[in-house]
C-alpha cells in the first residue's frame, strides 16, 4: 500500500507555476536533456516542502531506447525529478550551503506504475533532516493522475564548485 500523500498535490494550477523553466535554471545547474523540471507550483520555506512537475513528452532522450516500441521513463529519470526539485529547494533557501546539491543516496525507494510520454509527473518532496554543511534528507513522492508511482528517501549534499577528485 502506498503512503499517505505528503500534500494534496492537487490544490495547484500547474498551468501557472510559482518558478517557470527559467526560474528553475536560475537555481539549478542541470541544462539541456538532464533538466527535469518543468515548473514548480509551491514552495513553503517553513515546511521545507515543493511541489513540482515533469511534462513528459514523446522527445525525452530515453523514449527510443526505454523500451523500444514501448516507452517506459526509467527509474532513475524519476529519482532525478526528485533530486532536482530537492536541489532547487535546498538552493533556493540556501538550506545546506555548497555551490551544488549532490545526490548522496536514495533509501526505500519504491516504484508502483509505470510513467510513459504524455503524462504529467507531479513531484513532491520534503525535507525531514538537516545537518548544516553536510547533508539533508528528504521525503519524495510523484504522481501520475490519481496514482503514486514511485516514493523514497533521498539524501543531499553540498558539493563545492572548486572540488576536485585527484
Amino acid at each position: 500500500m502506498p503512503p499517505r500523500p505528503l500534500i494534496d498535490w492537487k490544490q495547484f494550477n500547474y498551468d501557472k507555476p510559482q518558478f517557470s523553466l527559467e526560474d528553475v535554471r536560475r537555481v539549478n545547474p542541470q541544462r539541456h536533456e538532464m533538466e527535469q523540471l518543468s515548473g514548480i507550483v509551491h514552495v513553503d520555506e517553513q515546511a521545507k516542502m515543493a511541489v513540482g512537475f515533469k511534462d513528459v513528452t514523446p522527445e525525452e532522450f530515453w523514449t527510443a531506447g526505454h523500451m523500444p516500441g514501448f516507452p517506459l521513463m526509467p527509474g532513475v529519470i524519476l529519482c532525478e525529478c526528485a533530486a532536482q526539485l530537492s536541489g532547487f529547494l535546498a538552493r533556493k533557501f540556501n538550506m545546506l550551503g555548497g555551490d551544488y546539491l549532490g545526490f548522496g543516496g536514495m533509501d526505500n525507494v519504491r516504484f508502483r506504475s509505470p510513467v510513459f510520454p504524455g503524462s504529467r509527473l507531479i513531484i513532491v518532496v520534503q525535507m525531514v533532516k538537516l545537518r548544516p554543511k553536510r547533508r539533508a534528507e528528504f521525503e519524495f513522492q510523484e504522481f501520475v493522475g490519481d496514482r503514486m508511482v514511485v516514493s523514497g528517501g533521498i539524501i543531499g549534499v553540498p558539493i563545492e564548485r572548486n572540488h576536485q577528485i585527484n
